[in-house]
């Protein structure tokens, strides 16, 4: 589920050394592959594509003024993407929103919510209670071109931006971005348990509607 496009090791060694360098093409390369995906995680913390943009512009200055101090503990899209979360969670209380997005996704995580739809478990009373009725679907025999199509990315893609906010950063950081998990927390303010459950929980929908379109899950 990665964004394509992804970088190497060798290739961000020589972004790095061409920010710091103070090579604008690097800063343009830069720019053109992560601004969509940055504005992307952005809308999942503020309440409007307009204000996502502008957190990425203040991103953008603070990767320009800041680059001197990248130590690469981390990868440099990690860093990217850190920051970009510590300038949308101060633009989201500068805009006064009612719940900060840390309690925003503790609430999510602490939802009595079930990963999985309860109608798929067979019920007390039934033949094998907590049993399947309807099973996840076996993707074995899928062909992997039509895994890996435009469609059903075109599927995931929807999923993922139709999720509660919290959990379409923890899935757009972990799945699609390969963030740590240690570095999602400190992004979205969350402790690792509700990390994972926020995780879990995204995973589970996503793969309910990929199912749903290959004719595979419950309602196909």
């Amino acid at each position: 589920m990665t964004e394509p496009g992804a970088s190497s090791a060798s290739d961000e060694d020589a972004l790095v050394a061409g920010l710091l360098a103070g090579d604008e093409q690097a800063f343009v390369t830069l720019v053109d592959r992560y601004h969509g995906p940055l504005v992307r995680l952005a809308w999942s913390f503020v309440n409007s594509r307009e204000a996502a943009e502008d957190v990425v512009q203040e991103t953008w200055l603070a990767v320009l003024t800041g680059i001197g101090r990248f130590q690469r503990r981390s990868s440099l899209k990690s860093w990217l993407f850190a920051i970009l979360a510590n300038q949308a969670r101060a633009r989201a209380k500068r805009d006064a929103r009612s719940v900060p997005f840390s309690v925003l996704a503790a609430r999510e995580a602490g939802e009595d919510a079930p990963g999985v739809d309860p109608g798929r478990f067979q019920r007390v009373g039934e033949p094998e209670p907590g049993a399947w009725t309807s099973a996840p679907a076996s993707w074995v025999e899928q062909p992997e071109g039509r895994l890996l199509s435009a469609e059903v990315m075109a599927v995931v893609s929807a999923a993922i931006d139709a999720l509660p906010p919290a959990q379409r950063a923890a899935i757009l950081m972990r799945d699609v971005h390969l963030m740590e998990p240690d570095k999602v927390c400190s992004a979205l303010g969350v402790s690792d348990t509700n990390q994972r459950v926020l995780l879990h929980r995204a995973r589970a929908k996503v793969r309910q509607a990929v199912e749903q379109y290959l004719g595979g899950g419950a309602g196909s």
